[in-house]
């Protein structure tokens, strides 16, 4: 028995769980408040892609007695071959049967139908990705054949990122939600609410709580609700997460608490203590009964807002560290949709979710629903705490894979827990999202790299600076180009984020935007990149001055969700034509091909020619940059000590031999140069030295550091572990 249920519902990722409810729950584990959490998505999943899964979906679509498309068909046909192979493939992709990959690649292994189509160009997809990978996306397709087969023949609302999504999207009425929930229930919400049934029955809780982080989520939880209003009337129902937070601020349609009886905002750790008090402490004994902090509930029929609470919310430093105890974390598969390498990361193994900064330390960005306290409000985590809380995740999960979720990692924090994480000799693999800041040197670049990370995604949004400046983004695309030359250079992939159709934006300024990512690519600058087109928030400063941007925002009576607002560009322009070459174009330069097709080639109508300089981002990476050393600066050392010899030297001089792990470096200094820079290293390595106390040491006994510190041999070592931060 637990006070609480903590439920994802269907559905987020196949690879990893959502982090929210282990947040949570690590917060409850600091008051002493029992839960237990699920992810409801996947154990969907291995409900319905199983042996006995399959059989019940070929045969509940065989008795709906309506017609198969030419596709359904084919799978219906090919039914024996999917039973047989579900199992294996499902394995497969967690990771348990790798040697199934050789028979996945085979040409009769999988039973294949339409998403197949695509596969044709796999040899060079692939080709330097090796098997495993390209098994898995060979799986992929055919999971997602399946998928098509049970969307067409028995729910239609199915997908396996997302559940009834286009319900949850843009639903300023609860209409057309509310009618759906009252239909009966299709084929994937029985299995749902079956599983939601046999945990309840188990935990016998008393407050479950459901995190909503997409619309995709939404159908599901109110569909659960319902189940647990009519099935289990005593259990009081709670939601909150990135959807209420962004969508449901304006919320007064009182037909919503027929599913649920609470709705937090923002950070949930402090509302829900209070949800949870109201639910669990009697009257009499509770001086906080009708007590809440950013809690929607009905009263009277009416829907109130309450925010009564005199409590602050908890520090960063207080929620504790994210608990996955619970959680099936050996049933999730890793999927390979597109060959776009970062979603390849994103999707591609089981990664533990951190946060090293709450909200953005930036927090200027136009677009962005800045005005929100989980952007708005920024505090960073001290670097020791977090190394404490990874440590923590990898003695619990067996994983020492780590995602930042942060709107942008602080690149002051990112160094030091880099420090620390090398200071501790932990093993571990990480990415996060960044700004492309010029504060990532080529060293603090190979600093990170040398901790793990492997990659890290920023948005370049429109890649123009005209554009840049009214976005407020604080870069220019040629500080971008050096920035993610220290990135590549260092060996950590970089994904950007790119936008089109952003308010003022001329046809001209998309042309030459791509121009700018098709130099980037061709240079090897990023390796991965997503084009989107702008939308606009209701949060965000567009959004709440729509005046000042030349759009004409079309607002509609709110009584549920607002968040996208649909809008008319004073332009004239419509940006959607340019998706498809967009998309197409970056497809293509993800795989190093067609960088010499003309602009045009990408798109079915005329467009002008660029007006970008074609070596514009190869003369950017030649502008010299700041050499002065900073005074605040620290020297670290990496690599590992050196040997001494005089042998072939003479006996005024040293040879240092340093072995790293693909080369071996060697230099040849005075004696007692040798002698001090041998010293100094060991210090480096355990911890980084002021430039300054360096300097000063080094001209206290010998003269000219300047000299010393750009000769040659100095170079080699700074080009092999000697960094400056």
């Amino acid at each position: 028995m637990k006070d609480l249920l903590l439920v994802t519902p269907p559905f987020t990722q196949l690879n990893t769980p959502y982090p929210a409810t282990a947040y949570l729950k690590g917060f409850l584990n600091t008051k002493g408040i029992s839960s237990f959490q699920v992810d409801l998505g996947i154990e969907v999943i291995h409900q319905l892609f199983s042996r006995n899964g399959l059989m019940n979906v070929f045969e509940s679509a065989s008795q709906k007695g309506i017609p198969f498309s030419e596709n359904a068909l084919r799978i219906y046909a090919l039914r024996a071959e999917y039973i047989k192979s579900i199992n294996a493939v499902i394995t497969f992709l967690q990771g348990k049967d790798q040697t199934l990959a050789r028979q996945i690649c085979s040409e009769n292994f999988l039973p294949q139908a339409s998403r197949f189509e695509q596969s044709q160009e796999l040899d060079w997809a692939f080709g330097t990705m090796g098997m495993q990978d390209r098994a898995k996306h060979l799986a992929t397709l055919y999971l997602e054949d399946l998928s098509d087969f049970i969307i067409e023949t028995l729910d239609s609302h199915f997908g396996f990122s997302r559940y009834a999504e286009r319900l949850g999207m843009s639903a300023n009425s609860f209409d057309e939600i509310y009618a759906e929930l009252t239909k009966p229930t299709t084929f994937v919400d029985d299995i749902s609410l079956q599983l939601l049934d046999e945990h309840i029955q188990k935990i016998t809780p008393r407050l479950v709580c459901f995190s909503v982080p997409f619309p995709g989520n939404l159908y599901s939880a109110l569909k659960c609700g319902q189940y647990i209003k009519a099935r289990f009337p005593e259990i009081k129902i709670a939601m909150g997460g990135g959807f209420p937070n962004t969508e449901l601020r304006s919320l007064t349609d009182e037909r919503v608490f027929e599913f649920v009886d609470y709705i937090t905002l923002d950070d949930g750790e402090l509302p829900i203590e209070l949800v949870a008090s109201n639910v669990l402490i009697p009257r009499p004994e509770n001086p906080d009964f009708s007590i809440y902090k950013r809690t929607y509930l009905a009263e009277e029929g009416k829907v109130i807002y309450k925010n009564n609470s005199s409590k602050k919310d908890y520090k960063q430093s207080e929620i504790g560290t994210p608990d996955y105890s619970d959680l099936k974390l050996d049933k999730y598969i890793s999927v390979i949709e597109v060959t776009n390498p970062m979603h390849s990361l994103w999707s591609d193994g089981r990664w533990n979710k951190l946060t090293m900064a709450h909200g953005c330390y930036w927090g200027k960005c136009t677009f962005c629903d800045v005005s929100l306290d989980y952007i708005k409000i920024y505090e960073p985590i001290a670097a020791v705490q977090l190394a404490d809380r990874m440590e923590q995740l990898m003695a619990q999960t067996g994983e020492t894979g780590f995602h930042f979720v942060d709107e942008a990692a602080p690149p002051a924090l990112m160094r030091s827990l880099a420090m620390e994480i090398i200071k501790r000799g932990l093993t571990v693999t990480w990415w996060a999202n960044i700004r492309f800041e010029k504060s990532f040197s080529k060293d603090l670049c190979k600093l990170l790299k040398a901790s793990g990370c492997v990659a890290v995604s920023g948005g370049l949004e429109v890649a123009s600076d005209r554009l840049l400046n009214l976005i407020q983004k604080g870069v220019t695309v040629s500080q971008v180009a050096r920035v993610t030359r220290n990135f590549a250079e260092a060996g950590i992939m970089v994904h950007s984020y790119l936008m089109y159709g952003y308010p003022t934006q001329t046809i001209q300024e998309t042309v030459d935007s791509l121009e700018m990512v098709r130099q980037l690519f061709e240079l090897g600058l990023i390796q991965s990149g997503f084009w989107h087109q702008f939308a606009l928030t209701a949060h965000s400063p567009i959004g709440l001055n729509t005046q000042e941007y030349g759009i004409i925002p079309d607002l509609k009576k709110i009584t549920f969700a607002n968040n996208d607002i649909q809008f008319k560009d004073k332009t004239g322009i419509d940006h959607s034509k340019f998706s498809y070459g967009l998309r197409k174009s970056i497809f293509n330069y993800m795989q190093a091909q067609h960088f010499d097709l003309p602009l045009q080639e990408w798109f079915d109508f005329k467009i002008p020619g660029t007006t970008i300089a074609p070596d514009f981002i190869l003369r950017s990476l030649q502008i010299e940059e700041e050499t002065s050393i900073k005074d605040n600066a620290k020297v670290l050392w990496l690599g590992s000590f050196p040997q001494s010899s005089n042998n072939g030297v003479g006996k005024s001089h040293t040879m240092l031999t340093f072995h790293d792990k693909s080369a071996i470096i060697e230099i040849i200094l005075e004696k007692k140069k040798a002698e001090w820079l041998t010293g100094r290293l060991k210090k480096m390595s355990l911890g980084p030295v002021p430039y300054k106390e360096l300097k000063s040491e080094y001209e206290s006994n010998f003269n000219h550091f300047d000299q010393f510190w750009n000769s040659e041999e100095l170079m080699d070592l700074r080009e092999n572990g000697l960094l400056i931060l």
